[in-house]
């Protein structure tokens, strides 16, 4: 990420509106498009940055994970971030879908799910080069989550947050629910 973080986000955002509103592979129905004029977020907060190690797995662990049309897929648990959320201890889980790959997926339900934010969940997607800082932590930016394809339409399937994911604390950061 860029030195100036706040400004990254509002870009990446920017961006999703204006692919979600016009690309014809846009998640939204093509019977909405027309009408969309951006996605729900809320405000950029510092407090839902959190710069941590990740605490990986001796040996990964295949895990199913449960998706939105009933299906299944695997992934490698990976490891485990810990951080505190509004004085409350937490921890959520980092997977892979290869063990080779760069990238961790961290699907999380909070507090907020079903009600301010999509209802099955959200993801966060970290990069190797641009979510580690120098000492080899990792950034884990709430700002960043964003709901999966089937928040918009339910032609598409979803892999679901697993249980162990399920925080009860509130993530009042990143994507609001869609309509």
């Amino acid at each position: 990420m860029t030195t100036d973080w706040r400004h990254a986000i509002e870009t990446q955002r920017e961006e999703k509106d204006r692919y979600f509103g016009g690309d014809p592979h846009s998640p939204i129905p093509p019977d909405e498009r027309e009408s969309f004029d951006g996605l729900e977020y809320y405000q950029i907060g510092e407090e839902y940055r959190f710069e941590l190690p990740l605490h990986e797995c001796d040996d990964p662990e295949r895990v199913t994970v449960g998706t939105s049309t009933d299906g299944e897929r695997e992934y490698l648990r990976w490891g485990k971030f810990r951080f505190t959320v509004d004085g409350e201890d937490v921890a959520l889980q980092a997977y892979k879908a290869d063990p080779d790959d760069e990238r961790l997926w961290v699907p999380f339900r909070d507090a907020t799910s079903g009600d301010e934010t999509y209802g099955a969940g959200r993801y966060l997607d970290l990069e190797d080069d641009a979510h580690r800082t120098d000492d080899g932590n990792w950034i884990l930016d709430f700002n960043e989550a964003y709901n999966p394809t089937c928040a918009y339409s339910d032609r598409y399937e979803c892999p679901l947050p697993p249980t162990e994911n399920w925080l009860e604390v509130p993530i009042e950061a990143g994507e609001k629910a869609y309509h």
